[in-house]
């Protein structure tokens, strides 16, 4: 791409960055707290924004009973695709499902209101951010009339936070597509190539309940569930020896996010339920990891009289390994991130997850890019008043729409 047109290429952007912020304002505007997960309103709304552009954005409705099972109310998938000719085919994916906002908000957590620079609201940073850096990213490339040869395709899916796997795990399992490299919504300004793989249990500790007074004539399920934390925090110190050769994953991590149980103040715990997470480390065997809890579990409770224990996988997401061909997106994105950011752009790990394993599954190469700050926590990502600096929309977009003419170009 010549300077003039490069150019028009940022020209274009700047004059329709409004426009871009409203369209950002719209989407975040849209709940879609996940559980309960009813997130077809929003793509329906997503499908209708775009069509304004112009462009037809392919409603994939997951089957409602499939739904219901995953514990979720509805997902709609949108595809939109941009096709220029022959040659490879770019998907991006962002998701539009969001954790609930929680307590401790200042500024309305549906509002996307703009103050000293920064939107405000739910999933500002991950990842509706993103449905726009994408959008109009694309609008920029196709408004120039560059000659470009491939496509492009949107992946705005609605499942990343119970797993993907009814999100692009879903359309990829369905043949919807097949993109030949995918660039997903990232959680900083970093260019990620790999990310930690992630075991969720549900752990059900059956007693028998009983009288307060009396609980003696009970199976405390509680006790038992006690020497399931202590076993399982007790790990943690052989955690902490298992590093990483990844740069920006350390080690792995184990916790339990949720417990209930129990029926009133003065009655022995018959019943106490576990959720737990397990991060894995790139290089880590999850059937292994997961044969290793599950024995840790098992013999925290052996010969407790009464007790039963039963474990059931909430989710086992794998890692995000670099493949043959994401060089080229990782040098692309570092590339143009270094002309429009004036620095260098590390291409590193994460610790969390995303759905851009759920590509790699497939065999395609993907990287995670988009707004961000240099850091997760800068942006309260999940966390109350959530919030993206505007500059950082503005800079993501000109590199998404610079890499893309650098893989498509005739």
């Amino acid at each position: 791409m010549d300077t003039q047109a490069r150019q028009g290429l940022l020209d274009w952007i700047d004059a329709h960055f409004d426009e871009q912020v409203a369209f950002l304002q719209g989407v975040v505007r849209i709940p879609t707290d996940t559980p309960p997960g009813n997130n077809a309103p929003h793509a329906e709304a997503v499908a209708e924004m775009v069509r304004a552009f112009g462009w037809e954005a392919e409603r994939h409705a997951v089957p409602a009973q499939l739904v219901a099972d995953y514990g979720m109310e509805s997902i709609t998938n949108l595809i939109v695709r941009r096709p220029y000719g022959e040659g490879p085919t770019i998907a991006l994916n962002a998701h539009g499902d969001v954790v609930p906002p929680g307590e401790g908000w200042t500024k309305p957590p549906y509002g996307a209101e703009i103050e000293d620079g920064y939107l405000y609201g739910r999933a500002a940073a991950v990842s509706k951010s993103d449905f726009a850096t994408y959008i109009f990213a694309v609008r920029a490339i196709e408004a120039l009339g560059l000659p470009l040869k491939g496509g492009v395709e949107l992946h705005f899916t609605y499942d990343e936070e119970f797993g993907g796997l009814l999100g692009p795990g879903w359309l990829l399992e369905q043949k919807l597509t097949k993109p030949d490299l995918v660039i997903a919504a990232g959680f900083s300004y970093q260019v990620i190539t790999a990310h930690n793989a992630c075991l969720q249990l549900e752990v059900t500790v059956h007693g028998k309940a009983g009288h307060g007074a009396m609980p003696e004539t009970a199976h405390d399920a509680l006790q038992a569930a006690a020497r399931i934390l202590n076993a399982i925090y007790g790990q943690l110190p052989e955690l902490k020896k298992i590093k990483s050769g990844v740069a920006g994953i350390d080690s792995p991590t184990m916790l339990v996010g949720r417990i209930d149980g129990g029926t009133n103040t003065n009655v022995v715990p018959g019943k106490v339920v576990l959720k737990m997470d397990r991060r894995m480390i790139p290089e880590e065997d999850p059937v292994a990891v997961e044969a290793g809890v599950r024995a840790l579990i098992e013999e925290a409770v052996r010969g407790l009289p009464g007790i039963r224990v039963e474990i059931r996988r909430l989710l086992l997401s794998h890692a995000l390994r670099p493949l043959p061909g994401s060089e080229q997106l990782v040098a692309s994105l570092q590339r143009n991130g270094r002309a429009v950011l004036g620095e260098e752009i590390p291409a590193v790990g994460t610790p969390l997850y995303a759905d851009a394993r759920l590509y790699g599954e497939h065999g395609i190469p993907a990287v995670m890019y988009g707004a961000g700050p240099r850091t997760v926590p800068e942006s309260n990502a999940k966390k109350a008043d959530e919030k993206l600096a505007l500059d950082d929309l503005r800079k993501a977009t000109k590199v998404v729409a610079l890499t893309l003419v650098d893989l498509l170009s005739a």
